[in-house]
């Protein structure tokens, strides 16, 4: 029984977040559609995602709507998931000014590189600015399966944490690619999170919980044939709560290692994008993001997504080795 009222505070936001969700979905599309924010698939991409052109955007505010929702009624008991939620909404926030722009313009661009970047530093500095004076949470970082180490870059640690908090932001965005991709490793992540908050006793715990149900309700629409898309008003947010929960439990350097899809999706793109340069044409990878790499060598949608889910599940357990060993 004492288990069970231990293991309450983390499962009761997951079914309430995975129950706002799954239900407001429909809904959503419904106003997704009204508001005629389609999806606008380019003519340079793959050929066979030009027939999810047309397909509802901006589905974010889905799961943001029951993660936010949870973690305001389980901030009065566990306020460490307000920095969680400011970041997460905050880069949200962007990521649907970035959307909305191009529903009314009806174009794919949005704002504009700088706009992104200037709105994306202003949000992660007021997270760091709010965790460092209203929770005191110190900016070192543990270091993974080395016990009671920690790493400190003194006066850097703020420039490192906008640094990690941009990389990863604009690396789940590139994620999110394929039906189903970015949320089902995001699950992983967030639950990876949760465990780590519980086992060292943080309040950062609903949050991760909140995250995993309001993704896992997502998904009902989002897998494949995805009915939405989360657009970046989702995919940013999903970087801002990785690293939101990251910083709460002083394990940025953890990123790395459950996150290494959002990591290795990244790199193929700047890999893509430098050889292309040097070489005047030619390339590492079929298509970056690496995704579309594999999905030219003959893989399916639901082939990638499960693959990577998988690596992300075995990296989760691996952090998980870490971070009970630190």
């Amino acid at each position: 029984m004492s288990d069970g009222i231990k293991l309450a505070p983390v499962l009761l936001p997951m079914f309430a977040a995975f129950a706002i969700s799954g239900i407001s979905g429909k809904y959503v599309i419904r106003m997704l559609l009204h508001m005629n924010a389609r999806q606008e698939e380019r003519t340079e991409g793959l050929e066979s995602h030009r027939k999810k052109a047309g397909t509802p955007n901006m589905g974010g505010i889905m799961f943001l709507g029951g993660f936010l929702i949870t973690c305001a009624v389980c901030a009065a008991r566990a306020p460490q998931v307000i920095p969680v939620a400011i970041l997460t909404v905050g880069f949200g926030l962007v990521g649907f000014a970035d959307d909305f722009i191009k529903v009314r313009k009806r174009r794919n661009l949005g704002l504009r590189a700088w706009q992104k970047i200037v709105l994306q530093l202003l949000v992660a500095l007021c997270y760091t600015l709010y965790i460092l004076n209203v929770h005191g949470i110190p900016l070192s970082m543990k270091v993974p399966f080395v016990p009671g180490m920690t790493l400190n870059f003194g006066i850097f640690n703020i420039p490192v944490l906008l640094f990690i908090a941009l990389g990863t932001v604009n690396a789940t965005n590139l994620t999110d690619g394929v039906d189903g991709l970015a949320s089902s490793v995001t699950v992983l992540v967030a639950l990876f999170f949760t465990a780590a908050a519980v086992l060292s006793g943080s309040g950062a715990a609903p949050a991760g919980a909140a995250m995993a149900g309001a993704l896992l309700g997502f998904l009902l629409y989002n897998c494949h044939p995805a009915q939405v898309f989360m657009g970046d008003t989702g995919s940013l947010a999903l970087g801002g709560f990785v690293v939101g929960m990251a910083y709460m439990l002083r394990m940025p350097l953890f990123i790395p290692i459950v996150g290494f899809i959002y990591v290795a999706e990244a790199v193929s793109v700047i890999l893509q994008v430098g050889y292309f340069r040097l070489t005047h044409g030619k390339r590492v990878f079929r298509m970056a993001p690496i995704h579309h790499h594999f999905e030219k060598g003959g893989w399916s949608e639901t082939k990638v997504v499960t693959v990577f889910s998988v690596i992300t599940l075995l990296l989760c357990a691996a952090g998980m080795l870490g971070c009970w060993q630190g």
